[in-house]
């Protein structure tokens, strides 16, 4: 299995390579040269598979067995989610006879980021390891990784628990200073480990992910200092997150009927955890109908540039006009036009160089770019935009190129836009829909308040924010009313993580039930009591200069002796 930059550049590499690099030098995210094909009897023989022996089989459709074997993968992926509090790492929550929850928030940090960051943690350390056991002369000094990522909320957490202690390794997590809820922060900034090193950046994620991609961009410092990315840029990361989907369709498998099929509901902000679905459909996941109904859905919150790509075949970090937004506005959602679901109410933060902002109830979804789009629109021009008749190759650097051009017409444009035929087979592939603030609570109060079929031992069913952004999509598709869809919504956080947006909603509820909510008992974890009281450390990175940041690294990376403030200024 070889791997390849969405944007051309240099030459195949490995899966370790692509790993450790995490950004291409062209700017362009590393997806493999062909999808694999699955065992012809893999529906059989994977169907009594638990988690990690399913995530075993699908990892090594992408990992030779010369990068790593069977064995040790084995060891890695049992080692990974081993800190997982559930036996089945991703379980399904039936709310309605059509209706599903599956909950991926039962790793340390009580977010859907565990499942791939404590994987890739161990990847790091893996590679590191045997790099370090290898080299030559043995006195050399050993090689060492300087991890940089950025966080709108749960990835930097996540990152941290998978890396913290590990010998080599030094992680430097940048997050929007004060748009992050509380307990996302105090759970970042509370680890005090010597190779964690948190940065409060004044701006927003986006600025924080330009920080991010200019320093990996920088040659020679990425050199030195053996950057590498945690981001969802990584490809660990999506590879990691296919797994769920394979898990879900099999745990309903024996319930669906032969007319039934599923469709995937996915709170979007970077298009990670979403690409995860596209890539289980590219190797043969049965999902949607094909030509009637999508089986992967996009749900935003108010930052909805994907939203809008799907209305209007256009990729802009502001849209055109209000007016033109206001117009489309709707509560209906079809996999032909995919309209906007209500509007913003969230505060709108200018951000100089990319428009708006708009501070909503789901913070981790508060983003102007998604980054794992440019890995979708390869495949997309590949499939529309290159000739049969050409070779494989051919056809790769074709939609390699018209990448890249795309890519360069955001950077100097702020936009660009894509045929009608491109737009027509992301249409055929995914549905999309914006849900605003109010819709959110709505969302929350409405499942906490239902009937006895969402009570769950012997507890209400409450939902995040984020997860109620995709259950409101999901009510308002047309399949959403259709015996022959069966809806699995990826619930992405617990609800103790935005401990206030629960809170608002649940106190707007009816008096009888309302009264017998009690957030401490019925919602907040055990791990989270007290964490808001325990020291932090913490660097505030005063602009959005990554000449700022990289003071930072150099000055605590692990090629020198860290310090250990609780808090800092640059």
């Amino acid at each position: 299995m070889e791997y390849i930059s969405t944007r051309g550049g240099q030459q195949s590499l490995s899966f370790e390579q692509a790993i450790l690099s995490g950004l291409a030098p062209d700017g362009g995210l590393y997806i493999p040269k062909r999808i694999p094909e699955l065992p012809k009897d893999w529906e059989s023989s994977w169907s009594s598979l638990s988690f990690t022996e399913l995530a075993l089989e699908i990892y090594s459709l992408f990992i030779p067995v010369e990068e790593i074997s069977r064995e040790e993968l084995k060891e890695l992926i049992q080692r990974s989610y081993s800190t997982f509090r559930h036996p089945d790492v991703a379980p399904l929550k039936k709310l309605t006879p059509n209706r599903y929850v599956v909950e991926l928030w039962h790793g340390p940090t009580f977010a859907f980021k565990d499942v791939a960051l404590q994987f890739l943690g161990n990847l790091f350390e893996f590679f590191l390891n045997r790099k370090n056991q290898n080299r030559q002369p043995k006195d050399s000094p050993p090689e060492r990784i300087t991890v940089l990522g950025a966080t709108s909320g749960d990835t930097g957490s996540a990152a941290i628990y998978g890396l913290r202690g590990k010998k080599d390794i030094s992680i430097f997590i940048l997050h929007p200073k004060g748009r992050v809820s509380p307990i996302q922060e105090a759970q970042m900034t509370t680890v005090l480990d010597d190779n964690v090193f948190n940065l409060a950046v004044k701006g927003t994620f986006d600025d924080c992910q330009d920080i991010v991609k200019s320093l990996f961009n920088d040659t020679d410092f990425n050199s030195t200092y053996r950057l590498g990315a945690i981001n969802s840029i990584n490809w660990a990361r999506i590879l990691a997150q296919i797994v769920y989907y394979f898990s879900s369709y099999y745990a309903l498998r024996p319930t669906l009927k032969p007319h039934q099929t599923l469709q995937f509901v996915v709170p979007t902000g970077n298009f990670g955890d979403i690409l995860a679905g596209f890539y289980a459909h590219k190797l043969g996941l049965p999902m949607g109908i094909n030509g009637k109904t999508p089986g992967l859905v996009i749900a935003t919150n108010s930052n909805d540039i994907l939203t809008r790509f799907w209305e209007t075949g256009k990729y802009e970090k502001q849209a055109s006009s209000d007016a033109e937004l206001q117009s489309t506005t709707s509560n209906d959602v079809s996999a032909q036009t995919a309209p906007v679901l209500g509007s913003s109410d969230g505060k709108q933060a200018v951000d100089p160089k990319h428009g708006l902002v708009k501070e909503t109830l789901s913070p981790a979804m508060d983003i102007l770019v998604s980054s794992n789009f440019e890995r979708l629109l390869f495949y997309l021009a590949l499939d529309t935009l290159t000739e049969s008749s050409e070779t494989e190759e051919e056809r790769i650097k074709a939609s390699q190129a018209r990448v890249k051009e795309w890519m360069h017409e955001l950077k100097t444009a702020g936009r660009f836009r894509v045929p009608e035929c491109t737009l027509q087979a992301a249409r055929a592939l995914f549905a999309a829909g914006r849900v605003d603030d109010p819709q959110t609570k709505q969302t929350i109060r409405r499942y906490f308040t239902a009937d006895t079929n969402v009570v769950h031992d012997g507890k209400r069913y409450i939902v995040d924010p984020h997860t109620a952004v995709g259950l409101f999509v999901a009510e308002n598709l047309p399949s959403g009313d259709q015996d022959e869809i069966i809806q699995t919504v990826l619930s992405t956080a617990h609800p103790a993580k935005f401990a206030e947006a629960v809170i608002q909603s649940i106190h707007e509820s009816p008096e009888n039930l309302k009264h017998d909510f009690d957030f401490d008992k019925d919602v907040l974890p055990v791990e989270f009591r007290g964490l808001l009281d325990k020291p932090r450390r913490v660097i505030q990175v005063d602009g959005t200069d990554s000449g700022l940041t990289k003071q930072v690294v150099i000055a605590h990376s692990v090629s020198s002796s860290p310090s250990n403030p609780s808090s800092s200024s640059v």
